[in-house]
């Protein structure tokens, strides 16, 4: 699921595509910004494989634009998602590989020294645009620098089929866990199951087991970062998820971030979590049921209180590149309002600000179904919450020690006492390192 496109002045399709307007505002901007680019710069780009094609479009013209303003090539290698994490930190090992990559969640934070100082970047744009939500400046530093900065944060919410929940017995999508819960063992009784991933499943699993641990009250760790895995309040998470599990469709525990994309558009599920790609989609592809999706907030549990965890996909940069100017322009470039409302235009509530000046954009005033994902940044959880973001906690992301302790309890492969257990001795591990 490889490819690559080559953007530089106007030898490209994407250069061609650059409106007028855009390329002389680009221009001038290559004038003003501080970020002087160096003679003869060139950037290799690593980037996740598109899912919705309004944001990879809107992305192409950005970086084309910025290509015909600077002078600086920018070659973009469109990645698998689930394979962007272990080839940057291949690239950190052998020190050498892409300049600039656009990772997820806390990826940059697995090998933090590797990582060029952007704080310079991060003080300017947040300056410009309203500043930076806490969840961002949560993923984004480590030890008092900038080494990742998240452009978009992708909201992942329950989505759902209307008529199927109320042909279920159901008038609105429940507030509440236990609700939920009804809810599933409806839909499979009605032949129209739920399914969330149980599987290694980099944004949806860990989406779905973290509001759920989070939801009962368990967390991976204290605040000061020791082991709290193993508590009363994870057995209870893993006692709610077996009964789920077990009003799931078939399978669920070998989903990836794909399965339920496919499951839901092909109608074999009623529900699921998502962004708002499966809605997008439909929607693109006219399909007959488009209309009959929306998105609900993710229930409430018996610990009270939001917890989501949301898709943070911050921008990083390589100690190695021999482009460091040039790497930090892009990167200021890619945020300014000009180009980045068009993002969020054409992305249409697929990916949500990062910066609280374009909380006003006018996308999120066009469609109620996509509304509820215009404050994600600003309502998730860091997924070390609320422990410390560092190394360690992106190891326990990373070695996916929570989507396992919950697939080992619900398939049966591990007591629900075991898989605790098992999932406190990886923590600690980590925490120790």
């Amino acid at each position: 699921m490889l490819s690559r496109r080559r953007f530089l002045g106007g030898a490209t399709i994407g250069a061609a595509a650059v409106s007028g307007g855009l390329l002389d505002w680009a221009q001038a901007w290559a004038q003003e910004q501080p970020f002087k680019p160096e003679p003869g710069a060139r950037l290799t780009f690593l980037r996740w494989a598109k899912f919705l094609e309004a944001e990879d479009r809107a992305t192409r013209e950005n970086i084309a634009a910025f290509s015909k303003a600077t002078g600086v090539e920018v070659i973009v290698n469109n990645e698998w998602q689930d394979d962007i994490q272990p080839k940057a930190a291949v690239a950190a090992n052998v020190g050498s590989g892409p300049d600039v990559v656009w990772a997820l969640h806390t990826t940059p934070h697995l090998f933090p020294d590797k990582l060029l100082d952007i704080s310079d970047v991060a003080e300017y744009v947040g300056g410009r645009y309203g500043g930076w939500y806490p969840l961002i400046e949560e993923y984004g530093r480590s030890k008092g620098r900038w080494i990742g900065i998240a452009n978009v944060v992708i909201g992942v919410l329950p989505v759902y089929r209307p008529s199927l929940v109320k042909a279920a017995g159901f008038d609105a999508f429940p507030q509440d866990t236990d609700g939920l819960l009804r809810l599933c063992q409806a839909l499979k009784a009605s032949g129209k199951p739920a399914g969330f991933a149980f599987g290694k499943a980099p944004s949806d699993g860990n989406s779905f087991l973290h509001w759920l641990l989070w939801a009962h009250g368990g967390k991976v760790t204290d605040e000061a970062g020791r082991s709290t895995i193993n508590s009363p309040e994870t057995l209870r998470a893993i006692d709610y998820a077996r009964a789920l599990y077990a009003s799931f469709i078939d399978g669920t525990a070998g989903w990836n971030d794909a399965t339920n994309n496919q499951a839901f558009l092909g109608q074999n599920i009623s529900l699921t979590n998502n962004s708002v790609s499966i809605f997008g989609k439909a929607r693109a592809d006219k399909m007959a049921f488009a209309d009959d999706i929306d998105h609900a907030a993710w229930p409430v549990g018996p610990a009270g209180g939001a917890a989501e965890f949301h898709l943070v996909y911050p921008f990083m940069v390589f100690a190695y590149t021999k482009y460091p100017n040039a790497a930090k322009a892009l990167l200021a470039f890619l945020m300014e309002r000009p180009q980045y409302e068009k993002l969020l235009e054409g992305s249409a509530g697929y990916v949500s600000q990062s910066l609280r000046g374009y909380e006003s954009s006018p996308v999120w005033a066009k469609d109620p179904k996509i509304a509820r994902f215009k404050d994600v940044a600003a309502r998730g959880k860091p997924a070390s919450w609320p422990g410390p973001l560092g190394s360690a906690a992106a190891g326990v992301l990373a070695d996916y020690v929570v989507i396992d302790m919950f697939a080992e309890a619900v398939t049966g492969s591990a007591s629900p006492k075991d898989a605790a257990a098992k999932a406190d001795k990886r923590v600690q591990r980590h925490y120790r390192a």
